[in-house]
């Protein structure tokens, strides 16, 4: 593993810092100043119990609608503990590895700010676990999205009791035996610990900054992938020019005008004497349409940095203002709002990607019916059309917003949820399933490309055809086509800019 290290503080943590994190692999470390934050809230805590009979939330109370059940002193790491077992209340699929790293980068980095009551302890027992690629059992289903993520941060805390279930070195493990082989303890909770670590976000979160790094990608290479099926199509590039754009100036699609307009550069394909006066939408539109995508991704970004940078536990302590403060941000409205309105914003992309598709395929502007050089025979691209229409359709159902949807919980404490983590897993599928269908366009731009020779477009669209012909060759005649877009796929999203 990586010697690299990052430092855990409370500089500002960005979603494209953390891409860097997770992609060099690099080990965490708490900052002196963080250890310093940490220590001191710790100890105000303790000195606070310890001196008074106040009664505070979660602390020296029942939870929920048990918040008015005061525990007594003795009992109060067992309260704990309790809380951890009797939430982990997890359903469905489990959470890929990507993701639950994720969520202990941000479950580290809240808590790291000091304002949550955590022992040293317990958040370097977290570092030990991401470092050494200890990854607990997570599962899909069981948060409400308010009062934290509670059942999946439950999951994720567990084996550091010493109880539920890792992944570590490619193998299911109880996580008490992976303790003992690395001669680790298990953490006896201290108070309020079990509930700073099952409030928060972080699960929320974690699926937020990992579906914006996929959105981001996405959406470049639907401005790139939407340029070859023009090219494909024999299309204009007036549609593009900056004039139109600038008295429309829309962030989102002055820069989609602008890729487009680059990757054209030096093309023979868009140069030559056109037919056609003007194109359908889902070609001379691809500024507007993919340009209003890119700008939610901006703004859903904004969120979501200001998130994973702040306190999301509950209570909040604040030792110089001698304050333990039980309120709401465990709320994960913000989030639900946000990863709702952006599985429609990326949803659209593959909208319009099939559109594109199915004008390649139609038999029109020189191109033979369904891109084979003998329809009837063959169905050529007929058919992986149908699948991307198929994936489209699954999106519009997938982006009715979980965010408008609310229960009552905890005999009516917990009175309005933000179901913020359907919002987020279904965002996420949103996003795998747009990668198909992008990959389905590559497929079929590059064999309409292949009936414009020898004419070419521009130096870059060609080299990359040239690397994607060496995992998907040209179809001549029909074959299993399921194989094909599958290596599109893959190729869509293991591309580097």
């Amino acid at each position: 593993m990586s010697e690299a290290q990052h430092v855990i503080s409370s500089a500002h943590l960005s979603i494209k810092k953390i891409d860097n994190i997770l992609k060099t692999n690099v080990r965490l470390k708490l900052s002196d100043d963080s250890i310093k934050k940490i220590k001191k809230c710790r100890k105000y805590l303790d000195l606070k119990l310890k001196r008074g009979d106040e009664v505070f939330y979660g602390i020296n109370t029942g939870f929920g609608s048990l918040c008015n059940t005061v525990i007594s002193k003795k009992d109060l790491s067992q309260l704990q503990e309790n809380l951890v077992m009797s939430h982990a209340c997890g359903l469905g699929d489990e959470v890929g590895h990507d993701i639950v790293k994720l969520m202990l980068l941000l479950k580290i980095q809240g808590l790291s700010l000091g304002y949550s009551g955590i022992a040293l302890e317990t958040i370097q027992r977290l570092i030990d676990f991401y470092n050494n690629d200890i990854m607990p059992v997570v599962y899909q289903q069981g948060s409400l999205g308010a009062s934290g993520d509670l059942a999946p941060l439950a999951h994720i805390s567990l084996p550091l009791l010493g109880k539920g279930y890792v992944d570590f070195e490619g193998k299911r493990r109880k996580a008490k035996d992976v303790l003992e082989e690395l001669n680790w303890e298990p953490i006896v909770l201290n108070s309020k610990e079990g509930l700073a670590l099952l409030n928060g976000t972080q699960f929320m979160s974690a699926h937020a900054v990992w579906s914006l790094i996929k959105a981001n990608h996405l959406s470049e290479f639907a401005d790139l992938v939407g340029t070859m099926s023009l090219e494909g199509f024999d299309g204009r590039i007036s549609s593009f020019a900056e004039a139109v754009h600038l008295v429309r100036p829309h962030k989102g699609q002055l820069e989609t005008a602008r890729n487009i307009r680059k990757y054209l550069e030096g093309s023979e394909l868009i140069n030559q004497d056109k037919v056609n006066v003007q194109d359908p939408y889902s070609f001379r539109c691809m500024p507007q349409v993919h340009g209003a995508s890119k700008d939610v991704i901006e703004y859903v970004s904004g969120v979501v940095e200001i998130e994973i940078n702040s306190v999301t536990d509950n209570p909040t302590i604040f030792p110089d203002e001698d304050m333990i403060i039980s309120a709401g941000n465990f709320h994960g409205q913000p989030l639900a709002l946000s990863l709702d309105n952006l599985a429609i914003a990326i949803a659209e992309l593959g909208s319009i990607s099939e559109r594109r598709i199915y004008k390649l395929i139609s038999g029109t502007r020189g191109l033979p019916p369904f891109l084979v050089a003998n329809p009837g025979l063959n169905s050529g691209f007929m058919i992986p059309q149908y699948s991307a229409a198929s994936v489209v359709s699954k999106n519009k159902q997938l982006c009715t917003p979980s965010s408008v949807d609310t229960i009552d919980s905890s005999n009516g404490q917990e009175d309005h949820v933000s179901m913020g983590a359907n919002a987020a897993t279904k965002t996420l599928e949103v996003i795998k399933n747009v990668e198909k269908i992008i990959g389905v366009e590559l497929f079929t731009a590059t064999q309409a490309l292949e009936f414009r020779k020898p004419l070419k477009s521009s130096e870059y669209i060609e080299s990359l055809i040239i690397e994607f012909r060496k995992l998907v060759p040209f179809v001549g005649d029909d074959k299993i086509m399921h194989d094909e877009m599958e290596k599109s796929r893959v190729f869509v999203q293991e591309f580097e800019f």
